[in-house]
Formats: structure tokens, C-alpha cells, sequence
């Protein structure tokens, strides 16, 4: 799901490349999102009237809202903000490199703010899939800037890492839901901040192939983001959709017709690394759960026996209580796994 996620939104990059003639980038990513929101709510819509069996999962709570507007603010509201202001005073070269800081600042914030853990090997192979993107952004330029528009972009990349940390913390509600809160609530802030700087939107028939690429590429891309993002942690996961340059790249050389330098092979390659290494490392070791309430979506394991009244269909979502339990077993860094850990294990 992550891999895909990254695919999505790497696929659009290159599909809304034509539409950037008509329109500017902040504009773009408005629509972006917002058709992502809106693919979402038709989806809903038709499940509805088709009678289609509904959602399972954990529906959003008002003690939701705080983490919502946090998701909304930083990656709605800050992130574009920040980007738009150091866009104007870095070149191109600058900017690719410095937009890359997105992944490792996710995965610094969730190791030392959100408490989860990667391994030396998993450490490794995020170092890689970061390297590989770094590599791809590096093209024949002059790097040039200031000062402000370095920790502009920066910040930008700091809002957006957040944005991923608080979105994690949600990853046990409905990801549609969550998944429609934030596209329609950060391309409504980008679309204001872009009418409010004498910004135009293009013409119908753009406006619409922007809105349908958005709710694949956004939409769709965002609750399989949260579903890995749920099971993986931010940590690994801003590595596996770290790999979305790439992905975009190898698509537009089969939409566009572009060539892939060899720095783009090489960047790959790390990536490819980086992948493999994370798909095969492997965390165990004594664990202690301690007692915890809350309500997502499960099926009866090790981590989840309680009492029911009646029958039971699996998977169901409910409010119940977990027990302390200490035990053994393979494990990632999601909100069940969220305890200490002593030196660095692989």
C-alpha cells in the first residue's frame, strides 16, 4: 500500500505536467486536492445509494478535531505558504534538492517526537530510498539562494513532516473520512491563498481533468498512504513514498517521451536498495503492552481478547479496552508498538 501510494502520486506529476500551462502550481495542488476530497465523497455517495455494505472502520470523534486541524494547518496552510516563499528566492536545482527534506524530516520527528523505532538495517535502507530521491533531483543548474528562502523551504518541508506525524496518529479511523477532511480542508486553504495573491483558476475543461487526476492521484493515493501509515508508522513509510520521483520519472518516459539521465538510474537503484532492505529487516524482542482504550478496526489475535455479547463478525470496529501483556513476536513501529526501546536493535 505504501509502494502504491508513492506510484499514484508519482504517476501524477507527469499526467498534470501539460495542465501547469493554464494554470500555477499552488492552483494545481488546490485542485489536486480537492478532487481528491471529491472523489472520495462520490465514492461514499454511491455506496450509499447502492446499498453497498459500509465502512467498518472507526468513524472520527470530535477529540479528533485537534489532530485534524493540525493536518489541515500544516499542510494546508504553512507548508504551502512556506514553499511559495522560498520558491522566489531559490533556483530550480535549490528547490528539488531542498523539497527532499520532507522524508527525513518525517522520520526524524517520528523516532524522536512520536516514539517509534527503526532498526540499524531499517535505518540503512531509509538512508538509501533519501539518497536515491537526492540523486534525482540533482540536474545541470546554478544553485543559488538565500538564506531565507533556505529555511522558507525548510520549513516547508518541517510543516509537511508534521503533517505526516499527526495524520499517523489517526491512521486508526476511517481513512476515507480522514482522507476527505484533509484533501478538502488543504485545497480550500490553497485555493484561498491563491485567490488571495491575484491568482486565476484555468478554464473548465482543465479545471476538471485537474479535479479526475486528483482523485486518483490524491485521493486514492492518501487512504492507501494511511492504510501503510496505520500498519508501517510515518518512519517507514516517508521511505517507501520517498520513492514517488522515481515512479514519476520511469512514468514520464512512457507518457512524455523523456530520457532517463544516468544520475536517474543510479537514483533508482538506491531506492531499490533502500526497499529491499526495509522489505526484509525483521524486529523482534520482549515487549510489555500497557492498558489502553481506544476504537479501530480488528480482528480477535493475540492483542485483541475481549468479551462480546452475541455473535461476532471479523473485522469489526469498537471502543474496548486492551490488557498489559508482555510477549515476544515480529513487530512495527504502529500505535500498538509504541514502547521503549534500550541500544539500537536490527
Amino acid at each position: 500500500m505504501g509502494l502504491g501510494a508513492a506510484a499514484l502520486f508519482g504517476l501524477t506529476a507527469p499526467l498534470s505536467k501539460p495542465l501547469l500551462e493554464e494554470t500555477g502550481p499552488l492552483v494545481l495542488a488546490a485542485l489536486l486536492y480537492l478532487g481528491g476530497g471529491i472523489g472520495l465523497l462520490v465514492f461514499g455517495g454511491a455506496r450509499r445509494i447502492l446499498a453497498l455494505h459500509g465502512s467498518k472502520e472507526a468513524a472520527l470523534r470530535r477529540s479528533d478535531v485537534p489532530l485534524l486541524l493540525g493536518v489541515v494547518v500544516t499542510g494546508g496552510i504553512v507548508g504551502p505558504v512556506l514553499m511559495l516563499t522560498g520558491l522566489e528566492r531559490l533556483s530550480a536545482l535549490g528547490t528539488s534538492l531542498l523539497l527532499n527534506l520532507e522524508a527525513p524530516f518525517t522520520i526524524v520527528q517520528a523516532l524522536l517526537v512520536f516514539r517509534e523505532h527503526l532498526g540499524r538495517r531499517e535505518l540503512v535502507g531509509a538512508a538509501a530510498i533519501v539518497g536515491g530521491a537526492l540523486l534525482l533531483a540533482i540536474r545541470p543548474g546554478e544553485l543559488r539562494g538565500d538564506w531565507i528562502g533556505v529555511a522558507a523551504l525548510s520549513g516547508a518541508c518541517l510543516a509537511w513532516a508534521t503533517d505526516n506525524n499527526l495524520t499517523q496518529r489517526l491512521s486508526l479511523r476511517d481513512p476515507v473520512a480522514v482522507v476527505v477532511v484533509k484533501t478538502l480542508g488543504a485545497g480550500g486553504c490553497m485555493l484561498a491563498i491563491a485567490l488571495a495573491l491575484g491568482q486565476r483558476l484555468p478554464p473548465a475543461e482543465t479545471t476538471f481533468v485537474a479535479l479526475l487526476l486528483g482523485s486518483a492521484g490524491y485521493g486514492l493515493s492518501i487512504v492507501l498512504d494511511l492504510r501503510a501509515l496505520r500498519i508501517l508508522g510515518a518512519a517507514r513509510e516517508a521511505a517507501y513514498f520517498a520513492t514517488a520521483p522515481f515512479l514519476g520519472a520511469l512514468a514520464s518516459v512512457v507518457l512524455l517521451g523523456d530520457r532517463l539521465a544516468p544520475a536517474d538510474w543510479a537514483g533508482g537503484a538506491a531506492m531499490a536498495l533502500g526497499v529491499w532492505t526495509l522489505l526484509r529487516a525483521r524486529h523482534a524482542h520482549v515487549h510489555t503492552h500497557e492498558a489502553l482504550v481506544h476504537e479501530h478496526l480488528h480482528v480477535h489475535d493475540e492483542h485483541h481478547r475481549h468479551h462480546h455479547e452475541g455473535p461476532v463478525n471479523e473485522p469489526h470496529s469498537h471502543e474496548h479496552r486492551h490488557v498489559p501483556i508482555t510477549h515476544d513476536h515480529p513487530h512495527l513501529s504502529d500505535l500498538h508498538h509504541r514502547h521503549r526501546h534500550g541500544p539500537l536493535r536490527r
